[in-house]
Protein backbone atom coordinates (compact mmCIF):
# COMPACT_ATOMS: atom_id res chain seq x y z
CA UNK A 1 0.00 0.00 0.00
CA UNK A 2 2.73 2.39 1.09
CA UNK A 3 4.33 1.77 -2.38
CA UNK A 4 1.01 2.13 -4.26
CA UNK A 5 0.85 5.49 -3.04
CA UNK A 6 3.59 6.55 -5.22
CA UNK A 7 4.47 3.95 -7.89
CA UNK A 8 2.32 6.32 -10.63
CA UNK A 9 4.25 7.10 -13.88
CA UNK A 10 6.15 10.76 -12.97
CA UNK A 11 5.00 12.10 -16.27
CA UNK A 12 1.09 11.78 -14.90
CA UNK A 13 1.72 13.98 -11.66
CA UNK A 14 -0.31 16.74 -10.68
CA UNK A 15 1.85 19.49 -9.31
CA UNK A 16 0.89 21.10 -6.37
CA UNK A 17 1.98 24.25 -4.16
CA UNK A 18 5.40 23.29 -2.27
CA UNK A 19 6.30 20.58 -4.45
CA UNK A 20 9.95 20.91 -5.33
CA UNK A 21 9.87 19.32 -8.65
CA UNK A 22 9.44 21.55 -11.91
CA UNK A 23 7.58 19.94 -14.95
CA UNK A 24 10.74 20.18 -16.96
CA UNK A 25 12.70 18.41 -14.28
CA UNK A 26 14.98 15.36 -14.77
CA UNK A 27 12.85 12.27 -14.85
CA UNK A 28 15.73 10.28 -13.12
CA UNK A 29 15.70 11.89 -10.44
CA UNK A 30 12.53 11.12 -9.21
CA UNK A 31 12.74 7.36 -10.09
CA UNK A 32 16.05 6.93 -8.59
CA UNK A 33 14.11 8.57 -5.21
CA UNK A 34 11.04 6.24 -5.46
CA UNK A 35 14.10 3.34 -6.56
CA UNK A 36 15.57 4.05 -3.33
CA UNK A 37 12.43 4.11 -1.15
CA UNK A 38 11.17 1.31 -2.77
CA UNK A 39 14.66 -1.11 -1.77
CA UNK A 40 14.65 0.19 1.88
CA UNK A 41 11.13 -0.49 2.39
CA UNK A 42 11.57 -4.33 1.18
CA UNK A 43 14.93 -4.48 3.31
CA UNK A 44 12.38 -3.44 6.46
CA UNK A 45 9.96 -5.89 5.54
CA UNK A 46 12.72 -8.79 5.61
CA UNK A 47 14.38 -7.59 8.51
CA UNK A 48 14.05 -10.86 10.88
CA UNK A 49 15.74 -12.71 7.46
CA UNK A 50 18.71 -10.01 6.89
CA UNK A 51 19.41 -9.30 10.13
CA UNK A 52 19.95 -5.47 9.13
CA UNK A 53 17.88 -3.20 11.66
CA UNK A 54 14.72 -1.42 9.97
CA UNK A 55 16.81 1.64 10.65
CA UNK A 56 19.72 1.43 8.84
CA UNK A 57 18.41 1.49 5.03
CA UNK A 58 15.68 3.97 5.96
CA UNK A 59 18.72 6.13 6.98
CA UNK A 60 20.09 5.77 3.83
CA UNK A 61 17.82 6.20 1.12
CA UNK A 62 16.41 9.53 3.44
CA UNK A 63 19.58 11.02 2.71
CA UNK A 64 19.92 9.91 -0.92
CA UNK A 65 16.27 11.11 -1.42
CA UNK A 66 17.10 14.39 -0.25
CA UNK A 67 20.10 15.04 -2.47
CA UNK A 68 18.34 14.00 -4.96
CA UNK A 69 15.59 16.34 -4.36
CA UNK A 70 18.08 18.94 -4.32
CA UNK A 71 19.21 18.05 -7.29
CA UNK A 72 15.96 18.11 -9.19
CA UNK A 73 15.26 21.61 -9.44
CA UNK A 74 17.28 24.60 -10.08
CA UNK A 75 19.54 24.08 -6.79
CA UNK A 76 18.19 26.93 -4.11
CA UNK A 77 16.52 27.11 -1.02
CA UNK A 78 13.64 25.83 -1.09
CA UNK A 79 14.65 21.92 -0.53
CA UNK A 80 16.76 23.18 2.56
CA UNK A 81 13.60 24.51 3.96
CA UNK A 82 10.93 21.98 3.14
CA UNK A 83 14.23 19.89 5.03
CA UNK A 84 14.03 21.51 7.95
CA UNK A 85 10.55 21.60 8.74
CA UNK A 86 10.74 17.53 8.30
CA UNK A 87 13.47 17.45 11.16
CA UNK A 88 11.34 20.19 13.28
CA UNK A 89 8.34 17.07 13.02
CA UNK A 90 10.54 14.32 13.62
CA UNK A 91 12.47 17.04 16.27
CA UNK A 92 8.99 17.09 18.10
CA UNK A 93 7.81 13.98 17.83
CA UNK A 94 11.27 12.55 19.59
CA UNK A 95 11.17 14.62 22.62
CA UNK A 96 7.78 13.50 23.05
CA UNK A 97 8.63 9.78 22.70
CA UNK A 98 11.63 10.13 24.74
CA UNK A 99 10.22 11.21 28.05
CA UNK A 100 7.14 8.77 28.03
CA UNK A 101 9.51 5.43 26.96
CA UNK A 102 11.88 6.83 30.11
CA UNK A 103 8.88 7.16 32.33
CA UNK A 104 7.45 3.57 31.09
CA UNK A 105 10.80 2.15 31.38
CA UNK A 106 11.20 3.58 35.30
CA UNK A 107 7.67 2.56 36.45
CA UNK A 108 8.98 -1.54 34.86
CA UNK A 109 12.35 -0.92 37.20
CA UNK A 110 10.26 -0.14 40.01
CA UNK A 111 8.46 -3.26 39.17
CA UNK A 112 5.27 -1.70 39.08
CA UNK A 113 4.09 -3.69 35.76
CA UNK A 114 5.63 -7.23 37.88
CA UNK A 115 3.52 -6.58 41.13
CA UNK A 116 0.70 -6.04 38.41
CA UNK A 117 1.28 -9.70 36.92
CA UNK A 118 1.74 -11.37 40.19
CA UNK A 119 -1.25 -10.01 41.60
CA UNK A 120 -3.42 -10.81 38.64
CA UNK A 121 -2.56 -14.28 38.58
CA UNK A 122 -2.99 -15.18 42.73
CA UNK A 123 -6.45 -14.11 42.40
CA UNK A 124 -7.96 -17.53 41.51
CA UNK A 125 -9.86 -16.58 38.44
CA UNK A 126 -10.88 -19.11 36.15
CA UNK A 127 -8.88 -19.01 33.06
CA UNK A 128 -11.86 -17.88 30.96
CA UNK A 129 -12.37 -14.71 33.60
CA UNK A 130 -8.25 -14.31 33.48
CA UNK A 131 -8.65 -14.04 29.05
CA UNK A 132 -11.41 -11.11 29.75
CA UNK A 133 -9.04 -9.59 32.34
CA UNK A 134 -5.70 -9.41 30.69
CA UNK A 135 -7.90 -8.11 27.80
CA UNK A 136 -9.73 -5.54 29.45
CA UNK A 137 -6.19 -4.69 31.45
CA UNK A 138 -4.37 -4.10 28.21
CA UNK A 139 -7.20 -2.20 26.54
CA UNK A 140 -6.99 0.36 29.56
CA UNK A 141 -3.62 0.33 29.93
CA UNK A 142 -2.75 0.99 26.44
CA UNK A 143 -4.15 4.51 26.08
CA UNK A 144 -1.42 5.78 28.78
CA UNK A 145 1.24 2.93 27.89
CA UNK A 146 2.20 2.44 24.88
CA UNK A 147 0.76 -0.69 23.28
CA UNK A 148 3.89 -2.58 22.58
CA UNK A 149 5.00 -2.01 26.57
CA UNK A 150 1.16 -3.10 27.69
CA UNK A 151 1.20 -5.89 25.48
CA UNK A 152 5.03 -7.59 26.86
CA UNK A 153 3.24 -6.68 30.55
CA UNK A 154 0.12 -8.51 29.64
CA UNK A 155 1.96 -11.19 27.08
CA UNK A 156 3.92 -12.42 30.19
CA UNK A 157 0.51 -13.13 32.18
CA UNK A 158 -0.60 -15.24 29.56
CA UNK A 159 2.09 -17.22 29.26
CA UNK A 160 3.07 -17.62 32.74
CA UNK A 161 -1.05 -18.63 33.22
CA UNK A 162 -0.99 -20.99 30.20
CA UNK A 163 2.25 -22.55 31.12
CA UNK A 164 0.69 -25.95 31.41
CA UNK A 165 -2.18 -25.00 28.81
CA UNK A 166 -1.44 -24.15 25.82
CA UNK A 167 -4.50 -23.90 24.14
CA UNK A 168 -5.05 -20.57 26.03
CA UNK A 169 -2.24 -19.20 25.16
CA UNK A 170 -2.94 -18.54 21.81
CA UNK A 171 -6.29 -16.93 22.17
CA UNK A 172 -5.13 -15.31 24.94
CA UNK A 173 -2.34 -13.26 23.58
CA UNK A 174 -3.93 -12.68 20.09
CA UNK A 175 -6.80 -10.64 22.29
CA UNK A 176 -3.83 -9.07 24.31
CA UNK A 177 -2.54 -7.80 20.84
CA UNK A 178 -6.12 -6.52 19.35
CA UNK A 179 -6.89 -5.20 22.86
CA UNK A 180 -3.89 -3.21 23.42
CA UNK A 181 -3.97 -1.79 19.55
CA UNK A 182 -7.58 -0.81 19.87
CA UNK A 183 -6.83 0.67 23.21
CA UNK A 184 -4.10 2.98 21.87
CA UNK A 185 -6.16 3.99 19.18
CA UNK A 186 -8.60 6.51 21.20
CA UNK A 187 -5.72 8.22 23.01
CA UNK A 188 -2.72 10.58 21.57
CA UNK A 189 -0.61 8.70 23.91
CA UNK A 190 -1.54 5.21 23.20
CA UNK A 191 -0.07 5.11 19.97
CA UNK A 192 2.61 7.21 17.43
CA UNK A 193 0.29 7.29 14.74
CA UNK A 194 -2.27 9.10 17.58
CA UNK A 195 0.39 11.47 18.53
CA UNK A 196 1.23 12.17 15.19
CA UNK A 197 -2.92 13.00 14.26
CA UNK A 198 -2.70 15.51 17.04
CA UNK A 199 0.76 17.00 17.08
CA UNK A 200 -0.16 17.97 13.57
CA UNK A 201 -3.56 19.65 14.63
CA UNK A 202 -5.71 17.16 13.05
CA UNK A 203 -7.77 16.24 15.94
CA UNK A 204 -7.84 17.65 19.64
CA UNK A 205 -7.03 16.07 22.74
CA UNK A 206 -10.75 15.36 23.54
CA UNK A 207 -11.75 14.54 19.81
CA UNK A 208 -9.87 11.55 20.47
CA UNK A 209 -12.54 10.36 22.64
CA UNK A 210 -15.41 9.72 20.13
CA UNK A 211 -13.27 6.59 19.30
CA UNK A 212 -13.73 4.74 22.64
CA UNK A 213 -16.73 3.09 21.84
CA UNK A 214 -15.56 2.13 17.90
CA UNK A 215 -11.95 0.55 19.31
CA UNK A 216 -14.06 -1.11 22.51
CA UNK A 217 -15.78 -2.72 19.92
CA UNK A 218 -13.08 -3.73 17.52
CA UNK A 219 -11.64 -5.58 20.57
CA UNK A 220 -15.08 -6.91 22.25
CA UNK A 221 -15.91 -8.68 19.12
CA UNK A 222 -13.01 -10.73 18.82
CA UNK A 223 -12.89 -11.56 22.08
CA UNK A 224 -16.16 -12.59 22.76
CA UNK A 225 -15.69 -15.45 19.94
CA UNK A 226 -12.27 -16.29 20.79
CA UNK A 227 -13.36 -16.54 24.59
CA UNK A 228 -15.53 -20.02 23.53
CA UNK A 229 -12.22 -21.42 22.82
CA UNK A 230 -10.70 -21.09 26.09
CA UNK A 231 -10.67 -23.85 28.54
CA UNK A 232 -12.42 -24.08 31.59
CA UNK A 233 -10.44 -24.37 34.63
CA UNK A 234 -8.48 -22.50 37.21
CA UNK A 235 -4.48 -21.93 36.71
CA UNK A 236 -2.13 -23.27 39.07
CA UNK A 237 -0.91 -20.69 41.50
CA UNK A 238 2.68 -19.89 41.52
CA UNK A 239 4.62 -19.17 44.46
CA UNK A 240 6.11 -15.91 43.43
CA UNK A 241 6.49 -12.51 45.33
CA UNK A 242 7.20 -9.68 44.07
CA UNK A 243 7.10 -5.56 45.56
CA UNK A 244 7.12 -2.32 44.73
CA UNK A 245 10.20 -0.73 45.06
CA UNK A 246 10.72 2.66 46.82
CA UNK A 247 9.19 5.41 44.79
CA UNK A 248 7.12 3.56 42.47
CA UNK A 249 3.92 4.90 43.56
CA UNK A 250 5.99 8.45 43.06
CA UNK A 251 6.76 7.69 39.70
CA UNK A 252 3.51 6.65 38.73
CA UNK A 253 1.75 10.06 40.20
CA UNK A 254 4.30 11.90 37.92
CA UNK A 255 3.66 10.48 35.49
CA UNK A 256 0.04 10.70 35.32
CA UNK A 257 1.05 15.03 36.52
CA UNK A 258 3.29 14.95 33.00
CA UNK A 259 0.21 13.39 30.95
CA UNK A 260 -2.26 16.02 32.13
CA UNK A 261 0.28 19.53 32.57
CA UNK A 262 1.23 18.11 28.40
CA UNK A 263 -2.50 18.16 27.56
CA UNK A 264 -3.33 21.38 29.60
CA UNK A 265 -0.15 23.25 28.23
CA UNK A 266 -1.25 21.66 24.25
CA UNK A 267 -4.66 22.87 24.14
CA UNK A 268 -4.80 26.18 26.47
CA UNK A 269 -1.75 27.13 25.27
CA UNK A 270 -1.46 26.08 21.92
CA UNK A 271 2.60 25.17 23.21
CA UNK A 272 3.91 21.60 21.21
CA UNK A 273 3.32 18.45 23.27
CA UNK A 274 6.84 17.51 24.01
CA UNK A 275 7.29 21.00 26.01
CA UNK A 276 5.17 19.34 29.02
CA UNK A 277 7.15 16.23 28.27
CA UNK A 278 10.38 17.50 28.24
CA UNK A 279 8.90 19.45 31.69
CA UNK A 280 8.25 15.91 33.19
CA UNK A 281 11.21 14.18 31.83
CA UNK A 282 13.10 17.08 34.34
CA UNK A 283 11.11 16.95 36.95
CA UNK A 284 11.68 13.13 36.81
CA UNK A 285 15.15 13.13 36.70
CA UNK A 286 15.12 15.66 39.73
CA UNK A 287 12.85 13.38 41.56
CA UNK A 288 15.19 10.19 40.90
CA UNK A 289 18.13 12.53 42.08
CA UNK A 290 16.47 12.68 46.23
CA UNK A 291 14.97 8.90 45.43
CA UNK A 292 18.95 8.10 44.72
CA UNK A 293 20.23 9.75 47.68
CA UNK A 294 17.34 8.71 50.40
CA UNK A 295 18.28 5.18 49.00
CA UNK A 296 21.78 5.76 50.58
CA UNK A 297 24.58 3.29 49.32
CA UNK A 298 21.78 0.66 48.18
CA UNK A 299 19.70 -1.50 49.59
CA UNK A 300 19.20 -5.51 48.88
CA UNK A 301 16.68 -6.40 46.51
CA UNK A 302 15.05 -9.54 45.71
CA UNK A 303 13.62 -10.17 42.24
CA UNK A 304 11.82 -12.82 41.26
CA UNK A 305 10.59 -12.87 37.60
CA UNK A 306 8.27 -15.17 35.58
CA UNK A 307 9.55 -18.27 33.94
CA UNK A 308 10.38 -18.16 30.60
CA UNK A 309 10.28 -15.00 28.93
CA UNK A 310 11.02 -11.80 30.76
CA UNK A 311 14.06 -13.57 32.55
CA UNK A 312 15.47 -16.54 34.38
CA UNK A 313 13.23 -18.59 36.98
CA UNK A 314 14.19 -17.83 40.36
CA UNK A 315 15.60 -15.20 42.92
CA UNK A 316 18.38 -12.78 42.15
CA UNK A 317 19.43 -10.23 44.57
CA UNK A 318 20.52 -7.09 43.34
CA UNK A 319 21.55 -3.24 45.25
CA UNK A 320 18.80 -0.56 44.48
CA UNK A 321 20.44 2.22 43.27
CA UNK A 322 17.89 4.07 41.09
CA UNK A 323 19.45 5.79 38.08
CA UNK A 324 16.84 7.12 35.86
CA UNK A 325 20.11 8.18 33.52
CA UNK A 326 20.68 4.43 33.34
CA UNK A 327 16.75 4.00 32.79
CA UNK A 328 17.07 6.77 29.46
CA UNK A 329 19.91 4.35 27.79
CA UNK A 330 17.56 1.21 28.06
CA UNK A 331 15.44 3.61 24.61
CA UNK A 332 14.92 1.63 21.39
CA UNK A 333 16.92 3.69 19.24
CA UNK A 334 16.70 1.72 16.48
CA UNK A 335 12.88 2.14 16.52
CA UNK A 336 13.86 6.28 16.72
CA UNK A 337 16.02 6.26 14.04
CA UNK A 338 13.35 4.02 12.07
CA UNK A 339 11.07 7.37 12.59
CA UNK A 340 13.68 9.83 11.63
CA UNK A 341 14.56 8.03 8.15
CA UNK A 342 10.47 7.88 7.63
CA UNK A 343 9.34 11.35 7.77
CA UNK A 344 12.30 12.34 5.87
CA UNK A 345 11.74 10.26 3.63
CA UNK A 346 8.02 10.83 2.98
CA UNK A 347 8.64 14.09 3.03
CA UNK A 348 11.22 13.99 -0.11
CA UNK A 349 8.31 12.09 -1.67
CA UNK A 350 6.27 15.25 -0.94
CA UNK A 351 8.77 17.41 -2.41
CA UNK A 352 8.80 15.55 -5.74
CA UNK A 353 5.50 15.40 -5.95
CA UNK A 354 4.42 11.84 -6.35
CA UNK A 355 3.25 11.27 -2.75
CA UNK A 356 0.51 14.22 -3.56
CA UNK A 357 -0.80 12.82 -6.90
CA UNK A 358 -1.13 9.10 -5.42
CA UNK A 359 -2.91 10.08 -2.21
CA UNK A 360 -4.73 12.42 -4.00
CA UNK A 361 -5.81 9.84 -6.89
CA UNK A 362 -6.71 6.93 -3.81
CA UNK A 363 -8.95 9.62 -1.94
CA UNK A 364 -10.96 10.87 -5.09
CA UNK A 365 -11.40 7.78 -6.88
CA UNK A 366 -12.37 5.72 -4.03
CA UNK A 367 -13.82 8.14 -1.55
CA UNK A 368 -12.70 9.20 2.09
CA UNK A 369 -13.93 6.30 4.31
CA UNK A 370 -13.67 3.88 1.78
CA UNK A 371 -9.96 5.54 1.65
CA UNK A 372 -9.15 5.67 4.77
CA UNK A 373 -10.54 1.66 6.03
CA UNK A 374 -7.84 0.58 2.93
CA UNK A 375 -4.83 2.15 4.68
CA UNK A 376 -5.87 -0.02 7.98
CA UNK A 377 -6.07 -3.09 6.26
CA UNK A 378 -2.79 -1.83 4.41
CA UNK A 379 -1.38 -1.38 7.85
CA UNK A 380 -1.80 -5.30 8.28
CA UNK A 381 0.99 -5.47 5.70
CA UNK A 382 2.82 -2.05 5.90
CA UNK A 383 3.85 -0.44 9.16
CA UNK A 384 1.42 2.49 9.72
CA UNK A 385 3.84 5.08 10.87
CA UNK A 386 4.83 5.60 6.95
CA UNK A 387 1.21 5.24 5.71
CA UNK A 388 -0.08 7.79 8.39
CA UNK A 389 2.79 10.19 7.76
CA UNK A 390 2.27 10.27 3.94
CA UNK A 391 -1.31 10.91 4.62
CA UNK A 392 -0.44 13.91 6.88
CA UNK A 393 2.22 15.12 4.73
CA UNK A 394 -0.55 15.23 1.56
CA UNK A 395 -3.60 16.10 3.92
CA UNK A 396 -6.20 15.57 1.82
CA UNK A 397 -9.67 17.65 2.39
CA UNK A 398 -11.46 15.45 5.06
CA UNK A 399 -13.54 16.27 8.20
CA UNK A 400 -13.08 15.62 11.84
CA UNK A 401 -14.75 12.65 11.55
CA UNK A 402 -12.60 11.26 8.70
CA UNK A 403 -9.52 11.95 10.66
CA UNK A 404 -10.55 10.12 13.37
CA UNK A 405 -11.91 7.12 10.88
CA UNK A 406 -7.80 7.00 9.30
CA UNK A 407 -6.93 6.98 12.99
CA UNK A 408 -8.71 4.56 13.98
CA UNK A 409 -7.98 1.92 11.29
CA UNK A 410 -4.35 2.35 10.60
CA UNK A 411 -4.18 2.10 14.48
CA UNK A 412 -6.22 -1.42 14.58
CA UNK A 413 -5.79 -2.67 11.22
CA UNK A 414 -2.12 -4.28 12.21
CA UNK A 415 -3.91 -6.99 14.67
CA UNK A 416 -5.42 -8.65 11.57
CA UNK A 417 -2.01 -10.09 11.67
CA UNK A 418 0.49 -11.04 14.31
CA UNK A 419 3.47 -9.17 11.31
CA UNK A 420 0.84 -6.27 11.26
CA UNK A 421 2.24 -4.12 14.48
CA UNK A 422 4.78 -4.18 17.01
CA UNK A 423 3.36 -5.53 19.71
CA UNK A 424 1.91 -8.55 18.21
CA UNK A 425 5.85 -9.36 16.46
CA UNK A 426 7.43 -8.76 20.05
CA UNK A 427 4.33 -11.47 21.82
CA UNK A 428 5.38 -13.63 19.31
CA UNK A 429 9.06 -13.25 20.61
CA UNK A 430 7.87 -13.99 23.76
CA UNK A 431 5.51 -17.21 22.87
CA UNK A 432 7.79 -18.43 20.66
CA UNK A 433 6.44 -21.49 19.33
CA UNK A 434 3.02 -21.21 20.48
CA UNK A 435 1.65 -17.64 19.69
CA UNK A 436 3.07 -17.93 15.69
CA UNK A 437 1.87 -16.21 12.85
CA UNK A 438 -0.02 -19.07 11.40
CA UNK A 439 -2.09 -19.68 14.91
CA UNK A 440 -2.95 -15.68 14.60
CA UNK A 441 -3.99 -16.35 10.86
CA UNK A 442 -6.52 -19.12 12.10
CA UNK A 443 -8.19 -16.22 14.14
CA UNK A 444 -7.87 -13.42 11.49
CA UNK A 445 -11.12 -14.16 10.27
CA UNK A 446 -12.80 -13.43 14.17
CA UNK A 447 -10.48 -10.21 14.57
CA UNK A 448 -11.78 -9.07 10.58
CA UNK A 449 -15.25 -8.59 11.97
CA UNK A 450 -14.38 -6.53 14.24
CA UNK A 451 -12.60 -4.22 12.22
CA UNK A 452 -15.47 -4.06 10.28
CA UNK A 453 -17.86 -3.35 13.04
CA UNK A 454 -15.59 -0.80 14.36
CA UNK A 455 -15.34 1.25 11.26
CA UNK A 456 -19.47 0.58 10.82
CA UNK A 457 -19.54 2.14 14.69
CA UNK A 458 -17.44 4.60 13.77
CA UNK A 459 -19.57 5.78 11.04
CA UNK A 460 -23.03 5.90 12.39
CA UNK A 461 -22.17 7.51 15.62
CA UNK A 462 -19.55 10.17 14.36
CA UNK A 463 -20.09 10.21 10.78
CA UNK A 464 -20.30 13.78 9.35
Amino acid sequence: MALAFVAIPVAALAQRAGVLRAPDAPPWTSWAALGFFAISYVLVILEERTHIRKSLPMIIAAGVMWILAAIAPAPGDEAAEQLRENVIEFSELFLFILPAVTFVNTMEERQVFDALRVRLIRTGLSMRALFWATGGLAFCMSPVADNLTTTLVMGAVAISIGARSPAFVVPACINIVVAANAGGAFSPFGDVTTLMVWQQGKADFTDFFALFLPSLVNWLVPAAIMSLAVPRGRPEVQAERVELLPGALGVVALFLATITWTVLLHQVLHLPAMLGMMLGLGVLYFYGHFLRRSLGRGHSVVLEEAPGILGATGEAPRRDSFDVFGLLARFEWDTLMFFYGVILCVGALHAFGMLDSAVLSLYAAWGSTAANTVVGLASAVFDNIPLMAAILTVSPEMGLDQWLLVTLTAGVGGSLLSVGSAAGVALMGQARGIYTFGAHLRWSWAVALGYAASVAVHVAINGA
